[in-house]
């Protein structure tokens, strides 16, 4: 009866998705404000029916209804409950209607604004954003619905799943579901899904005013990009956390002893977060300078674009990974919508073209709009190389027959270098004048830092008999570190000399003073943390396998374990575990007790690997049960990992969310000019320029 609900709220959520579509299109062309609320209230009421319908799905995932496919495919009776209820994302068809739930909420949002500043706007805003929402309803209501049921045709073995009963065949209840899987178990792929999408969805409302300023001629003024500002920084920090979330399950659950393996869903991820980082720097400068307005458009159509290309290579199964879900009938419907969009959009932005010329030219390739350019084709260069090393497996089995796999030599190679010249424009940018900026003044600025960083690298370098690309590396993140701790404490005396502060009251002044600037400065210095744990993976990681017998030893870099012994136990979850006890020595002194396991889950009939990690400021020991002597459970083989400055990772990423927030985190003037309401003024449009 629950999912029937849902069922029906899902339909009627498509259909008043795709009645909003034309009643705003319409409002907006005859400037009409009646047939534009009435599509605001049809944008509310889709939220509404939406979220009857995901609590339709986590009912029947709570109450185990296993006559619902959806529940049958991700939980099971030994399955907890708060893994049932995040089960919701676990599944191509939960997954994809969490997908259209958030986005949504996310047009309900941009719905309930203060239209005042972007009336002749709001009418496409609201077509493109809810077309996008209505194209994941359709996919979800017709090809994934997470509502179908079981059904067993009488006289055969035959079960099948739909939503309808075919011919002749009854409802089926099975005794007991196929589990969530294994893999999916862990708090970072717990938080992955969710966090990811939110970024996701989130990037979709700045391409909608994009799209709605091309329709009306509004591209020409800066007023789209102020309004969707905070939009797009929400939908990067989430992003962002995404790939940290993600990375993290990778470290602990995949067992091969890193964070990043360029899997095809990684690089999915990764390159909407590049082009939505080149786009809210480009946004800097069309704010700054009136510079780059048709860069910024292109940026924000591409981000949407790689948007919906990453959900579409990962639920349709196009890509062998952990991440993806297997092949599925959904490859047509998102690559006609992918390619539809695509088309539309750069048919407006040719279109409209004449209306992005920029205000000002490009004066000196010595300035900040300079460094700023250099980064986002730098970006762009990323983005194209990442794409082209995840799509190549596919393009070579559609012509050969055979899929050839490029693996993380193609993108290290290729992308490291690019990556390096990234982090140093980063740390010089904010040096550069706007316009031009006269060499000898950069000079002064960059020459006491450039020494130090010099001085410290190879220093450390002569020391630990480092690599010169590891040497390079060092130097690299020292000087933008520095760089960028400099622009702090210029600040910190200038109030200290001028307003008799403190130091401590001097950073907080300053911070909250000019948030926008200093918090971008707090999210370059995270970045510095988290490639200080790249070049420590890259260059520094050691590894030794050996098997071992009860009391023998296996030593690396310093570290020692002893294996102590095997147990076995049956886990809450349905779970065989095999748990291993070494003991952990620093030196020959005794640190403490270590637990790699290999949990067996019964019901999936999978095996996963879990590793014991123990984490220090320099880095981690990473130990994983690889084999064992299954008779007498007397000996054992472990492989061993020290994994340096890998903590800088993670400490790197909580900065980074820090500074996201703090640049994004409204100043008290602007809050005052925020209303959020339901209805608007009752003054009638004039029509649009796109009337």
């Amino acid at each position: 009866m629950i999912a029937d609900i849902g069922l029906i709220t899902l339909t009627l959520g498509f259909v008043l998705a795709l009645y909003a579509v034309g009643a705003s299109l319409y409002g907006g062309w005859r400037g009409q404000w009646k047939w534009v609320e009435s599509a605001r209230n049809a944008v509310l009421l889709v939220f509404g029916l939406l979220t009857i319908s995901v609590l339709a799905v986590v009912y029947s995932l709570i109450r185990l209804d296993l006559s619902v496919a959806y529940v049958t495919e991700v939980s099971s009776r030994a399955t907890s409950l708060f893994l049932r209820i995040t089960a919701l994302w676990g599944g191509q068809r939960g997954s994809l209607l969490f997908w259209s739930w958030l986005m949504a909420g996310f047009v309900a949002a941009v719905s309930l604004r203060k239209w005042e500043s972007d009336r002749t706007l709001m009418p496409y805003v609201i077509a493109v954003a809810t077309l996008t929402t209505s194209f994941f309803i359709f996919v979800v209501t017709f090809f994934a619905n997470p509502f179908a049921r079981v059904w067993h045709i009488p006289g055969t073995n035959e079960v099948v799943k739909a939503v309808f009963p075919p011919p002749g065949a009854e409802r089926f209840v099975p005794v007991d579901g196929q589990g969530l899987n294994p893999l999916l178990r862990h708090f970072g792929m717990i938080g992955h899904p969710p966090t990811s999408y939110i970024g996701f969805t989130g990037f979709v409302i700045p391409y909608s005013f994009a799209i709605a300023a091309l329709i009306t001629g509004e591209a020409r003024k800066d007023a789209w990009l102020r309004t969707t500002r905070r939009w797009t920084l929400v939908a990067w920090l989430f992003l962002s956390i995404g790939l940290l979330l993600g990375g993290r399950w990778a470290y602990d659950v995949l067992g091969w002893g890193g964070f990043w393996g360029w899997d095809p869903v990684e690089n999915a991820m990764l390159m909407p977060w590049l082009t939505g980082t080149a786009f809210l720097h480009s946004v800097m400068i069309t704010e700054k300078r009136g510079m780059l307005k048709v860069w910024s458009v292109v940026l924000i159509i591409l981000t949407y674009i790689l948007v919906v290309f990453g959900t579409f290579i990962t639920r349709t199964g196009l890509v062998s990974s952990v991440h993806a879900f297997a092949r599925s009938s959904l490859s047509m419907p998102f690559f006609i919508f992918i390619g539809l969009m695509l088309l539309g959009s750069l048919t407006l932005l040719m279109k409209r073209l004449d209306t992005l010329k920029s205000d000002h030219e490009l004066e000196s390739f010595v300035s900040r709009e300079a460094v700023f350019l250099l980064q986002n084709m730098l970006f762009v260069a990323i983005t194209v190389a990442v794409f082209w090393g995840t799509v190549f497996p596919m393009i070579s089995e559609l012509i050969t027959g055979d899929r050839i796999t490029v693996g993380p030599p193609y993108f290290n190679k290729v992308t490291g270098p690019m990556f390096a010249a990234l982090v140093l424009l980063m740390g010089v940018a904010p040096l550069f004048a706007w316009r031009r900026q006269a060499a000898r003044t950069l000079g002064k600025a960059l020459w006491a830092p450039f020494v130090v960083a010099v001085l410290f690298a190879v220093a450390l370098g002569i020391r630990y008999h480092m690599h010169p690309a590891a040497v390079f590396g060092i130097w690299l993140i020292s000087f933008v570190a520095l760089t960028t701790l400099l622009e702090f404490w210029k600040g910190m005396r200038a109030r200290m000399s001028a307003r008799k502060e403190d130091p401590l009251t001097a950073l907080a002044r300053l911070i909250t003073r000019n948030r926008r600037r200093y918090g971008g400065y707090i999210v370059h210095l995270a970045v510095c943390l988290m490639a200080l744990a790249v070049i420590g993976d890259a260059y520094f990681k050691q590894e030794t396998q050996a098997p071992l017998r009860i009391g023998e030893t296996l030593t690396l870099n310093g570290y020692t374990i002893r294996f102590d012994g095997l147990r076995e136990y049956l886990g809450s979850d349905g779970r065989e575990v095999l748990e291993a006890e070494i003991s952990l020595f620093k030196d020959g002194e005794f640190v403490r007790v270590l637990r790699p396991r290999r949990d067996y889950f019964i019901v999936q009939q999978q095996p996963v690997t879990i590793p014991a990690v123990h984490t220090t400021f320099a880095a981690d020991v990473y130990v994983l049960l690889v084999g064992w002597e299954e008779i007498t459970a007397t000996s054992a083989t472990f492989k061993m990992y020290w994994n340096p400055l890998i903590i800088w990772m993670w400490t790197g990423g909580i900065l980074l969310i820090i500074g996201t927030l703090i640049a994004m985190w409204p100043d008290r003037m602007a809050l005052g000019d925020v209303s959020y309401v339901l209805r608007p003024t009752t003054t009638q449009p004039q029509p649009s320029a796109g009337g």
